[in-house]
């Protein structure tokens, strides 16, 4: 297979598609798309975000020192992509997209209703890059949809229709899994022979 090569980019992809809700220290909540967010750390679960100082969360983020991670569904890929495209600067994205926010537990900032998942977070540090800063910031508690619960307490995040972000497109999370973690080390189980004698 022959490649063609370009000069560096950030080409990682695909990634998440989230909203992430921030609260000014007067009181106002926004709301704004982000693709560059990762996993960090599991003990303590902590995540990390690439933020442009100048968009209006940065502020409100630095501010506060607290922000909920927004994990959409498909339903709401247009108030995704408004709100990555529009500044709270100059409107309400909140009750432009008819968005339903409910308190939080651990920390001041509301999340989004209609998300099947939200995750409180808390602000550890920001570490300037160039383009973007990086956020890293503790996962203090996180609220998943009843329905993506089964009997046993899995959670089950394939059936949430969560979306990503591929190369400045949205798609929709494959809901049929490849194959689960180790499974290319698992030793086959024996299948017992029940033919009589």
């Amino acid at each position: 297979m022959s490649k063609i090569s370009f000069k560096g980019s950030a080409i990682l992809n695909p990634v998440p598609a989230v909203l992430i809700t921030s609260k000014s220290k007067e009181g106002n909540v926004n709301v704004f798309t982000v693709g560059w967010i990762g996993t960090a750390c599991t003990r303590p679960p902590m995540i990390t975000v690439a933020i442009r100082p100048e968009r209006l969360s940065y502020k409100y983020i630095k501010e506060t020192e607290e922000f909920v991670v927004n994990l959409p569904s498909k339903d709401l890929v247009r108030a995704v992509d408004f709100c990555g495209v529009r500044s709270g600067k100059t409107i309400d994205k909140i009750k432009e997209c008819n968005l339903v926010l409910e308190d939080s537990e651990q920390i001041s900032v509301p999340g989004i209703k209609q998300c099947p998942v939200t995750m409180e977070c808390k602000l550890k540090s920001i570490t300037p890059l160039g383009s973007h800063d990086l956020f890293l910031a503790e996962v203090v508690s996180i609220h998943v949809e009843e329905t993506l619960i089964d009997e046993s307490g899995k959670i089950h995040l394939e059936k949430a229709n969560l979306i990503c972000y591929s190369h400045g497109e949205y798609f929709p999370v494959f809901n049929k899994p490849l194959g689960k973690f180790g499974y290319s080390v698992q030793k086959k189980k024996k299948t017992k022979n029940k033919s009589k004698k």
